[in-house]
């Protein structure tokens, strides 16, 4: 699949920070079960690869990405762990270049026009928008899709169940990334019937 077909699928993908101790397994099976199935597993800890390499094992029906991608080196380690997408906070030249040569579904995040066109310079079409809420949200959403009608988005950073709808009506959003939906207390107190609710609420957003 592609970057566009991929973010398609849900409308909003669970965005998660795993930590020593979580039970990453169990998560991932809580949104399977509420019907979220893209789940981008953000590189900040030391076993965010192995909780992608495990997810991908023993959940085969879950579309499993990497975000906090920041350098060309994690983008390939993910790429050799399989993952079907993967996401950067932002982009450069450098970076652009070096991803180039990876085979993986990049989908960059992007604050201005001018780092947009940067994107597109390197035939992307699909970014992130990142940090959503604090550089313009939906107004800058509005703006982008006159002079950039074939750029899709994926907006991300201050979206919750209360403004997500707002995006999910633009015709350039094609779904937000959430990470309410994997609250921290709630993976702690493993709580998975809440998180499988919160999924379930998810899929009915749009």
């Amino acid at each position: 699949m592609k970057a566009q077909d991929i973010l398609k699928i849900n409308p909003v993908i669970a965005v998660i920070a795993v930590n020593e101790g979580d039970d990453y397994l169990s998560l991932a099976k809580a949104l399977l079960d509420g019907g979220v199935r893209v789940l981008e597993i953000t590189l900040r800890s030391n076993i965010a690869l192995k909780a992608i390499e495990e997810i991908s094992k023993h959940c085969t029906n879950a579309v499993v990405g990497a975000g906090t991608i920041t350098n060309a080196k994690d983008l390939q380690k993910v790429k050799d762990l399989g993952v079907s997408f993967a996401i950067s906070p932002g982009l450069n030249v450098k970076f652009l270049e070096e991803a180039s040569k990876i085979d993986v579904n990049l989908i960059p995040g992007i604050a201005s026009a001018g780092e947009l066109m940067l994107g597109m310079e390197y035939n992307l079409n699909t970014f992130k928008l990142f940090p959503a809420q604090a550089i313009g949200g939906v107004n800058l959403l509005k703006s982008f899709s006159g002079p950039f009608k074939d750029v899709k988005f994926c907006p991300t950073g201050g979206i919750n169940q209360n403004n997500a709808k707002d995006y999910l009506a633009l015709d350039n959003v094609l779904c937000v990334g959430g990470s309410w939906i994997c609250d921290k207390k709630l993976i702690q107190e493993k709580n998975w019937n809440e998180i499988t609710k919160l999924a379930e609420q998810s899929t009915k957003l749009r």
